[in-house]
């Protein structure tokens, strides 16, 4: 995602670095290259206008002029300034006091109301921010539509709500909160319809459900991909039905990134939430901070920290290093490593996250590489497995048969797991790296 929009400022701030120090004359020419990255990128013009103005008069300080890395300088304006504009900081969902808390998703048709509705039910439990959610189906519009959240509700193990043949909207709501309160259902997140673009009719109904639910979050559903379509219909949205928050769906696509900018600017409410795949778990927080970064290809460890803690406790990552400096790592330990980081993600993926990775060519052969590690250490004995005994040749030609590999497979794993091994057990702990560090904390 972003790729383009972070390619032209990576390669502005990289020209800016070898500057021995920043003149009027280069930062004029540099604000230039960051407003036309972002008009590229297809962010709302007035929301260029004003943050270009703000970066102006920031870098145009004797502080900066006067610094003696003045790209790094450059880059921080740019960076706090993208947070700032992206709302600070992380905003919390408001789920009230009174039970259940009530979420009404609105949006057009085709931004992803019905998908995110599961995948918010999921988001939520998951977090234990509620144990017995309910879908509700209020699309009566969409053929399909309430099929689609009954399936989705299926696989997340979530009771859906919906009335059969009914056309109204308004009384499915009504049903569906009487429901909620008489079965002690804590959450209750409402589909509604949803248009191929902005009609009065749709925006009454949606005033009408809004009357009837009292929802403490009205979240705008916004597809990423249409740049400055998505603000001005968000702003529509926001006029008509006061919108409390957006969530950024399409964002793990080719998309020119101007909403994920725009929206907070133009609409003053907060994005909550951005939508990274097409699986129920892809949605996380929205993290200015994590945007900011990726925008200026710093990688992205807000969220791949959040992904290492969801899959590795903090009593198995203590256990893990335990074993590696007393040289007690064993195969069995290194499956279950494969196996979190498999859970974490594509490969791909958990690279672009990784700070100065997200150049890094990984083709579909150097990961089916990975996997088959997996497939190695899996047709091992439980004695092979704990080191017990030695891979003598024939017990590596049936560990090859086994996987469906080869011996220069199963050589090649032993060579890597040795070197992997030696490593760790000689690796300095955290506190002799933040002691080399001068007591830094990495970001």
């Amino acid at each position: 995602m972003l790729g383009t929009l972070s390619e032209k400022m990576q390669g502005l701030l990289s020209k800016l670095s070898g500057k021995s120090k920043l003149s009027e004359e280069n930062i004029a020419e540099a604000v230039t290259e960051v407003r036309l990255a972002l008009l590229e990128a297809d962010v709302n013009y007035s929301v260029v206008k004003n943050f270009i103005k703000r970066v102006k008069e920031l870098v145009l300080g004797d502080k900066v002029i006067k610094s003696v890395t003045p790209g790094q300088q450059f880059i921080k304006v740019v960076h706090d300034e993208l947070v700032a504009l992206m709302g600070g900081g992380e905003s919390n969902l408001n789920l009230g006091t009174q039970k259940p808390a009530v979420i009404m998703m609105c949006g057009l048709q085709g931004a992803g109301k019905t998908t995110h509705c599961a995948k918010l039910a999921k988001y939520l439990k998951k977090k234990g921010l509620c144990q017995n959610p309910l879908l509700v189906a209020c699309d009566l519009q969409r053929p399909a539509a309430v099929e689609q959240l009954k399936t989705l509700g299926t696989q997340i193990n979530v009771s859906v709500f919906s009335l059969p043949n009914e056309k109204d909207p308004i009384r499915v709501a009504k049903e569906a909160l009487a429901l909620a309160k008489a079965n002690g259902h804590d959450v209750l997140i409402a589909d509604t319809a949803g248009r191929l673009h902005i009609d009065d009719e749709l925006m009454d109904q949606l005033e009408r459900l809004k009357k009837i639910l009292s929802p403490d979050e009205v979240l705008f559903v916004a597809n990423a991909t249409t740049g400055q379509d998505a603000v001005n219909t968000a702003l529509e949205f926001h006029k008509r039905v006061a919108i409390t928050g957006t969530i950024l769906t399409m964002l793990d696509g080719n998309t020119r990134g101007g909403a994920a900018i725009s929206i907070r600017e133009v609409t003053g409410q907060p994005l909550k939430f951005e939508g990274i795949g097409e699986k129920v778990d892809d949605l996380q927080v929205f993290s200015p901070n994590s945007m900011a970064d990726r925008i200026l290809g710093m990688g992205d460890t807000i969220n791949l920290v959040r992904k290492a803690q969801e899959h590795i406790s903090e009593d198995d990552a203590k256990l893990l290093e335990k074993k590696m400096r007393s040289a007690t790592f064993t195969y069995e330990d290194y499956l279950t490593q494969i196996q979190a980081i498999k859970k974490m993600g594509p490969l791909k993926g958990l690279l672009n996250m990784i700070p100065g990775m997200g150049n890094f060519k990984l083709d579909d052969f150097q990961e089916k590489e990975f996997f088959k590690i997996e497939a190695l250490i899996q047709s091992m004995t439980p004695d092979e497995r704990s080191e017990n005994c030695e891979l003598t040749v024939p017990r590596r030609k049936r560990i090859a048969t086994g996987s469906g590999t080869t011996m220069e497979d199963i050589n090649k794993l032993v060579k890597m797991y040795k070197q992997a091994k030696q490593m760790f057990k000689n690796m300095p702990n955290l506190k002799q790296l933040e002691k080399m560090m001068g007591g830094s904390r990495w970001r």
